[in-house]
């Protein structure tokens, strides 16, 4: 068996409205489906920009809480501008948990945390 494509990746969310208003209306991402699975789970699938892939929501409050470790995942994306992003962050009451920081090939990247603290990089490329 050898894997074809990349499809997409499922985090647990405790309010999914929270959720869904962090990835689509402060990172722009689009919802692609919305639906209720066979047990019962909300589900909501947001499309990654610029691929086919997306990013799976998943809300089941019978499951229990969810407390996600630090370092244990994090999403990267590619922003154009990295003082924007992170103006639109301050604005929204997002905070940066990490940096600015800037590695030796110019790539500038700051950390953030989604609202179940999933961690969220943004990275700006060097011209």
């Amino acid at each position: 068996m050898l894997v074809k494509k990349y499809l997409h990746t499922r985090f647990r969310v405790r309010d999914m409205d929270r959720s869904i208003h962090f990835y689509r209306d402060i990172l722009g991402m689009k919802i692609t489906e919305q639906k209720t699975s066979p047990r019962g789970s909300r589900l909501v699938f947001l499309g990654f920009p610029g691929c086919d892939a997306e990013l799976e929501l998943c809300s089941f409050p019978a499951s229990g809480d969810i407390h996600v470790p630090e370092d244990l995942v994090h999403l990267a994306f590619e922003v154009d501008n990295l003082e924007t992003c992170m103006e639109k962050l301050k604005q929204a009451g997002i905070p940066i948990t990490e940096g600015p920081v800037q590695s030796g090939s110019g790539t500038r990247f700051i950390f953030t945390e989604d609202p179940d603290k999933y961690e969220i990089e943004m990275m700006e490329y060097p011209a």
